[in-house]
């Protein structure tokens, strides 16, 4: 791959966006993208993933305005932006955690891949935004879904229209971000909370993925009965076995993904 590097230690796998200088997204940055995540996804011995982006400059600080202005047709146009929103949810539907180490700005598709990921780590003088509005367009990685589910619906319109680059400090208030990492530590960060991520027994946490997902796009009544479905299913694994064993013998477990 060109513009990605994949490396794996200890469970964790370490996604980087390296397009200089702002890993700014195109065709290829999103093939690959993709096939990276499908690798991951498919090796069992991934518990965990993160992605982050090279340099210190940018996470990703957008999408590349030139092969944006060279769609030559409405239809061209939706084949990008429904390719990229399949992206996004391979992320968001993994089935192991994401983190976001999200080691400088984080602007429009950066802000969307960022978003897709289940936990969000922001170096602390870094910005995230969705700032396609200051070019007269709108997001089509999915960040006009996206951020009014993560934050307040009337903080997520104002942010979109006013195309605001958000300060680490009001990202994390809002609750856009989990924490805040000192410069140069957001990926430290990422990989300490992937280590604690990757003891949990694998299955039970696919399942509360899979599960909240499901929930937070229909009714409570149909989230609970997938709760329901999910609870039964994990009870007859032998990680659960061997978590309530563990309990009872006063030791901690020893999860295998069974």
């Amino acid at each position: 791959m060109q513009y990605l590097k994949v490396t794996a230690e200890e469970g964790v796998a370490v996604v980087t966006i390296d397009r200089p200088p702002v890993n700014a997204l195109n065709r290829q940055v999103m093939a690959e993208l993709d096939q990276a995540l499908e690798a991951v996804k498919t090796d069992a011995a991934v518990k965990v993933v993160i992605l982050t982006g090279g340099g210190s400059f940018a996470f990703v600080a957008g999408a590349d305005v030139k092969e944006i202005a060279s769609l030559s047709s409405g239809r061209e146009a939706a084949e990008v932006a429904a390719r990229g929103q399949a992206v996004m949810t391979k992320i968001q539907r993994l089935g192991k955690p994401v983190i976001a180490a999200i080691n400088g700005h984080a602007l429009g598709g950066g802000c969307e891949i960022s978003m897709a990921c289940h936990i969000r780590i922001l170096k602390d003088t870094a910005r995230m935004g969705q700032t396609e509005s200051n070019l007269g367009i709108i997001p089509g990685y999915g960040g006009t879904q996206r951020l009014p589910r993560l934050i307040p619906v009337a903080d997520a319109l104002r942010l979109l229209i006013l195309g605001t680059q958000i300060p680490g400090a009001d990202a994390l208030q809002l609750g856009l971000v989990n924490k805040l990492s000192k410069d140069g530590e957001s990926l430290n960060d990422a990989k300490t909370l992937a280590r604690q991520l990757g003891k949990r027994a694998p299955i039970a946490t696919r399942l509360i993925l899979e599960v909240v997902d499901e929930g937070l796009n229909t009714d409570i009544d149909h989230g609970l009965a997938a709760e329901i479905r999910a609870f039964v299913q994990v009870l007859k694994t032998e990680d659960a076995a061997e978590g309530i064993q563990a309990f009872f013998q006063k030791r901690p477990a020893e999860f295998k993904g069974k």
